[in-house]
């Protein structure tokens, strides 16, 4: 038979007891009384006295259960006025406890900054769901690059977007292609946020670009048509004029450089890069189709290929050049089995559907932002990823940093 272990003496066990974990009814007590102050109307308690009431119910949540501090957070998500200890405490809490409050209570942006800052990532994307989420909020979750929380936010129809938000998740959008589609369809996105982020969308998100953002600049040319005149007597002195003229007037061609080009029109550079595709010849296309040769190597070097559908058909070529330049690019025509490759074939439709008018306000603006914004202080700050002083940059210029830094850092 075992022995038993001796009976250790009676001092031993009493300590032993006094270590047990027991309710503690008079604090248990205490923080209901606590809380019921807490939620009385305004009628029955003043500002003061429900403040030293929360300061009070603070020091007891911070050491009770989570089912206590659960009920208690529940009870206060009703409230339209919290006291702000309790509330701090409260969204800083495991996200269960948190949770009423995330999802019914009134809430400042101060508080939910805090929130923000100092909780997990379930907080954030719970704030992103909210039913009133603020652009100082928003910018506030965007900042912190969490896919999950960002995607939460663009679902979200009641949350507004600061352009500086939309511009971050444009940026973001060149590493996480799921939040292009969502940001598509947010109202706040603008033709300069959407004509970068053309750049390195995929083909469905291309296509949705060109269908909403490819706008007329009909108004445009009927409101300034007689600025031109009055342009060309100063003899285009002013580059701030002259460059926005550049983007409304109609022509897209640049008849000027005919005569210094060693070809006799734009057809003529298309055909001889089809005998293959020199620098020279490259940056002949783009003086004669009206661009800085910056914008026309961007647009050739395309790995998607609908930017030389978009600079065929805003200059009046033919959807045979479209091919030619394919062609002289040294891109697959054909599939093995003889059919039009698929990504020509997309490509060409593009050219189809676009109207011309449409197709020159996408060409201009990227020629604009890509490059008349291209200044050796923003060429810097692209190389250095500065984008702390991002707002002291023109629309264009930002356009610009967004557009480049992939190609200038790599």
């Amino acid at each position: 038979m075992a022995e038993m272990a001796p009976t250790p003496p009676a001092a031993e066990v009493v300590d032993l007891a006094s270590r047990r974990p027991t309710k503690n009814r008079a604090r248990l007590a205490l923080m209901k009384r606590l809380a019921d102050v807490v939620s009385l109307p305004s009628t029955r308690v003043n500002a003061f006295e429900r403040a030293v009431t929360a300061d009070l119910l603070v020091e007891i949540l911070r050491d009770a259960d989570f089912d206590e501090r659960e009920r208690v957070a529940r009870r206060l998500s009703q409230l339209v006025e919290i006291p702000h200890s309790l509330v701090r405490l409260i969204l800083r809490d495991e996200f269960d406890v948190a949770r009423p409050l995330l999802e019914d209570a009134n809430l400042s942006d101060s508080d939910l900054l805090d929130c923000i800052r100092s909780a997990t990532g379930v907080h954030r994307r719970m704030i992103a769901n909210r039913r009133h989420v603020s652009e100082v909020i928003s910018e506030a979750l965007v900042e912190g690059g969490e896919t999950l929380v960002i995607e939460a936010l663009l679902r979200n129809e009641n949350a507004r977007l600061s352009n500086s938000a939309i511009e971050a998740i444009v940026a973001m959008t060149r590493d996480s292609s799921t939040l292009a589609p969502m940001l598509l369809r947010r109202p706040e996105l603008r033709p300069s946020h959407a004509y970068v982020l053309f750049w390195w969308a995929e083909a469905p998100a291309r296509r949705t670009i060109l269908q909403r953002f490819a706008v007329s600049r009909e108004i445009l040319q009927e409101a300034a048509a007689d600025v031109f005149p009055i342009a060309a007597e100063e003899g285009w002195q002013d580059p701030l004029a002259r460059k926005a003229l550049q983007f409304i007037e109609r022509r897209q061609r640049n008849r000027a450089a005919i005569e210094k080009s060693p070809f006799n029109s734009l057809e003529d550079a298309v055909k001889a890069a089809e005998e293959g595709l020199t620098r020279r010849i490259a940056e002949e296309i783009a003086y004669l189709a009206g661009l800085k040769p910056m914008t026309g190597a961007k647009i050739l070097m395309d790995p998607g290929g609908e930017p030389l559908a978009i600079l065929c058909k805003a200059t009046g070529l033919p959807r045979g050049a479209v091919r030619a330049l394919w062609k002289a690019m040294r891109r697959p025509e054909l599939t093995e089995e003889g059919e039009i490759a698929p990504a020509l074939e997309r490509v060409l439709t593009c050219f189809d559907s676009l109207a011309v008018d449409r197709a020159q306000t996408v060409l201009r603006y990227w020629n604009w932002s890509l490059s008349s914004a291209m200044t050796p202080q923003l060429l810097h700050a692209i190389r250095e990823q500065d984008e702390s002083g991002i707002e002291e940059f023109s629309v264009p210029q930002r356009a610009a940093m967004l557009a480049f830094s992939a190609d200038l850092t790599h």
